[in-house]
């Protein structure tokens, strides 16, 4: 019913805007972390073929995490920047036997409300789709593009504007590739699906849930604990 499928958790970064004590995937949420949580949902899936950890090389929090001695989960050197700590996974992937043509996942790893169904629908959506894609949720509210001096240039039509979440999913060789070439250009981007959009695809919008939120500030995840407490 559902593709095979191998997981990228790129979280080699320190999420400074959360002011925090320790990198925002290792702050305590319901009896655990953020990122055991974002694991979670893939390693109960029967799809998942292995799942690599891109952290900091001088990492010192995942080792004390229990899910650190699951089999399933192997750990890669993270990079300074996202696309490099994807591309280690990637690398890491093809080391544990993953081919060119097997559907990689990409999920941020303080993203721990990503639901079962929201997984299910983008597998079953994409597993035909010659590109792939990503989750994602229309906008809601009115857009303004702001000017240099703050005040509003214009309106933006809302309804061709989607905000990109993850999981996104993609062909590891066409991933890697897209990502490495990226890189060497010196281009910017900020997600996977960028990196094939810079590369000449247009990666498919499967609309997921709004509450499936990237935890970015102290306030988001102060929203998770009262939403899982109620």
């Amino acid at each position: 019913m559902f593709p095979e499928f191998w997981t990228v958790i790129p979280a080699a970064g320190v999420g400074s805007r959360m002011r925090a004590d320790r990198p925002k995937q290792y702050l305590p949420l319901a009896g655990k972390s953020v990122i055991e949580h974002t694991l979670s949902c893939f390693l109960d899936h029967p799809g998942l073929l292995g799942l690599v950890v891109s952290l900091a090389a001088d990492d010192p929090y995942w080792a004390n995490l229990d899910c650190a001695k699951d089999p399933r989960i192997q750990r890669a050197d993270g990079g300074a920047e996202r696309a490099d700590s994807v591309l280690a996974g990637l690398h890491r992937l093809s080391e544990q036997g993953a081919r060119d043509g097997d559907w990689v996942l990409v999920h941020d790893a303080a993203r721990p409300n990503l639901s079962r169904q929201d997984l299910d629908k983008l597998l079953v959506e994409l597993g035909d789709d010659p590109v792939g894609g990503l989750l994602a949720v229309p906008a809601r509210d009115t857009l303004k593009r702001a000017g240099t001096d703050g005040r509003v240039v214009e309106t933006i039509d809302r309804s061709v504007i989607w905000q990109a979440f993850t999981p996104q999913m993609f062909r590891l060789g066409a991933l890697r590739d897209a990502l490495a070439n990226v890189l060497e250009a010196g281009a910017a981007v900020t997600d996977e699906a960028s990196a094939l959009e810079w590369a000449g695809f247009s990666p498919r919008l499967v609309e997921g849930r709004s509450d499936n939120l990237k935890i970015t500030r102290p306030e988001d995840l102060q929203w998770l604990q009262q939403r899982w407490q109620s």
